[in-house]
């Protein structure tokens, strides 16, 4: 069974048509990447898988049944870091769990656990303030992972970052994925990113948005900072970068 499966989705807001006949499906441990031009309906895609709005016509399954809020079976992590200034980071990464019924003692314990892992031990007890830009969006993805969801949705997490961190963050990813397999679906503007970090980049058309490339990364795992150079990482860029410009038709890997 598919993690995630997107369904001729359509969604319009009045006479707004924003997403139109999208289909798209993620299995179990995949990296997906979805990039398209700005305004395309990424973050209303977001939306929909998330349960916070609903499509207009198709439907969105994950794990096999309709994305709802109340379902529990879906993570967000949004572009910004949104941790509170006033609580210590150990208490910013247990505030879902928290929020979801779980005591304090026990929200604690089990963020607390994944800091080592988060490149974040010793800064249980500081404040957001008190972290560099990258540390803070560890933070946020631990905030997230540690809701123990099927399914990851991470919204442009490193798009506020200056591009050493930038890079230097995707490649983190690259190695915290390739340890917990995660399944992921990551919107980006960064063909490089979604390249490195995924398995499929789905490339979306302006709005109404549909899919017209479905780009298989041909590149081994792990990855690191050599697949930069690689030839097939190139060539893979310029696929999407061509599916972006319009200049490739819909391909069947």
């Amino acid at each position: 069974m598919s993690s995630l499966r997107i369904e001729g989705v359509g969604k319009s807001f009045g006479q707004l048509e924003v997403l139109r006949d999208l289909e798209l499906a993620v299995e179990p441990g995949e990296f997906a990447a979805v990039i398209g031009p700005s305004g395309s309906g990424k973050s209303t895609l977001f939306n929909l898988v998330s349960g916070l709005d609903r499509p207009t016509t198709g439907r969105v399954l994950v794990e096999g049944e309709p994305a709802g809020v109340e379902s529990g079976k879906v993570a967000y992590m949004p572009q910004k870091d949104l941790l509170f200034p006033w609580r210590t980071v150990l208490d910013n990464t247990a505030l879902g769990l928290e929020a979801q019924g779980v005591g304090k003692k026990e929200a604690r314990r089990r963020a607390d656990a994944l800091f080592a892992d988060f490149g974040l031990d010793g800064f249980q007890k500081a404040y957001p303030s008190q972290l560099s830009g990258g540390m803070r969006q560890r933070a946020a993805l631990l905030r997230t992972v540690v809701l123990e969801r099927p399914v990851l949705l991470l919204d442009e997490p490193f798009g506020t970052l200056d591009s050493l961190t930038r890079t230097e963050m995707q490649l983190w990813l690259a190695g915290m994925w390739q340890r917990h397999r995660w399944t992921v679906v990551l919107v980006t503007h960064d063909i490089r990113e979604a390249v490195l970090l995924a398995d499929t980049v789905h490339v979306l058309s302006p709005r109404p948005a549909t899919i017209v490339d479905r780009v298989e990364v041909p590149l081994a795992r792990p990855r690191g900072a050599d697949d930069f150079t690689d030839p097939d990482f190139a060539s893979t860029e310029r696929r999407v970068l061509d599916a972006l410009r319009g200049t490739t038709a819909v391909r069947t890997p």
